[in-house]
C-alpha cells in the first residue's frame, strides 16, 4: 500500500509532552478525522501509542529534536505541529499550498521585541522578523531536504537555545519558495478574536505556550480548552499593561496603542526584571530547564 500523500507529525519526548501531543491529536481528529498522524518520540512502548497511525523513534533526544525529525516524515506534504496546539477547525485546503510552495510558516508574535528580531548572525529589516517554528507545512523535495539540513547546522553552530534565529537567517538567504501563513493557522494570541470581525478569519490552529505552562516551574493549573485559554490570555494582557505602568487612559490612547512602549511613549516604572523581553526569556529558560530534566530522567 502506498503512503498517504498528506499527513501530520508531532515530535514529543517524555511522558508529559506525549500527553500534550495526545490532547492536540484528539482535537485534530475531531475536525480532520481522515488525516494520517505520526508521532516521533523517545520510546515505542507507551500507553496510547495506537492512537497514532505510526510511531517512530527520534534519532536523538534533545530540546530541538524536531529539527532531526521533520525531514524524516513519510508524507509527501507534511504539517508539523508542536504539542502545545489545539485544532478547532478543518484544515480544508491548507495542504494545497504545497502545489505552489515548498514551505509555509506564520510570523511570530512580539515582533517589536529584540527577542523576535534576533538572527543567528544575519541582519534583516524590521519587516522580516522571525517566523514561528511550531506550525510548519512543507513538501518533500531536494530543496527542503537541503533546507532542513542547513537549518539544523546553523542552529547547532549558533550556540543559541531557540531555533528561530537560525531559521530567520536561512529564510532570508535561501531560494526556497516559502509562504507566510495567515495568523489563523498559527494563532499565538487568542485575544485577537476580540478584535476580529466575523468575516476577518476562520481560526484553525491555536498554538499557545499556556497549554504547557503547568509543566514549567510555576506549575499552575493545566489549561486544556479554548475558553480557559482565552480567560488566561485576557488576564495576561491586563498584566502586561499594568507591569509597564500603563493607566486605563493610556490603553484608550491611539498613540499608545500604535506604539506601545516600542518608542518610549510609556516608560516602564517597575524593576528591570519585569521587562517584557526579560520575562519572556525567563519563560524560555524554564522551558529549557524542564527539557534538560526530562533528558536526564
Amino acid at each position: 500500500m502506498s503512503e498517504p500523500r498528506d499527513g501530520v507529525i508531532y515530535v514529543a519526548t517524555g511522558d508529559d509532552y506525549r500527553d500534550l501531543a495526545f490532547a492536540s491529536l484528539r482535537s485534530l481528529r475531531r475536525h480532520n478525522p481522515d488525516l494520517s498522524v505520526d508521532l516521533f518520540t523517545d520510546r515505542l512502548d507507551f500507553e496510547g501509542a495506537d492512537l497514532f497511525d505510526r510511531v517512530h523513534l527520534v534519532p536523538r533526544v534533545h530540546p530541538r529534536a524536531k529539527l532531526d525529525c521533520m525531514p524524516l516524515s513519510r508524507f509527501e506534504r507534511t504539517l508539523y505541529l508542536d504539542s502545545d496546539t489545539l485544532i478547532i477547525a478543518p484544515f480544508a485546503d491548507l495542504f494545497d499550498l504545497m502545489d505552489r510552495f515548498e514551505l509555509a510558516l506564520a510570523h511570530d508574535v512580539r515582533r517589536a521585541s529584540s527577542l523576535v528580531q534576533q538572527g543567528a548572525g544575519v541582519a534583516t529589516p524590521y519587516a522580516f522578523p522571525q517566523l514561528n517554528s511550531g506550525v510548519v507545512l512543507y513538501r518533500k523535495s531536494d530543496k527542503t531536504e537541503t533546507f532542513f539540513a542547513e537549518w539544523l547546522d546553523r542552529y547547532a553552530n549558533s550556540g543559541l537555545k531557540r531555533d528561530q534565529p537560525a531559521l530567520k537567517d536561512i529564510l532570508w538567504s535561501s531560494e526556497i519558495r516559502f509562504y507566510v501563513l495567515p495568523p489563523e493557522f498559527n494563532l499565538r494570541r487568542v485575544t485577537m478574536l476580540d478584535a476580529w470581525e466575523p468575516q476577518d478569519a476562520r481560526p484553525t490552529i491555536i498554538h499557545s505556550h499556556r497549554l504547557l505552562d503547568h509543566l514549567l516551574e510555576a506549575r499552575g493549573a493545566r489549561c486544556q480548552d479554548l475558553p480557559t485559554l482565552l480567560v488566561r490570555e485576557r488576564e495576561a494582557l491586563d498584566d502586561e499593561w499594568s507591569r509597564i505602568g500603563a493607566t486605563e487612559a493610556d490603553r484608550q490612547d491611539l498613540s499608545v496603542l500604535l506604539d506601545g512602549i516600542s518608542k518610549g511613549l510609556i516608560s516602564p516604572k517597575a524593576l528591570p526584571e519585569t521587562d517584557r523581553d526579560t520575562s519572556r526569556s525567563r519563560e524560555r529558560a524554564a522551558y529549557e530547564r524542564y527539557h534538560r530534566r526530562q533528558m536526564c530522567a
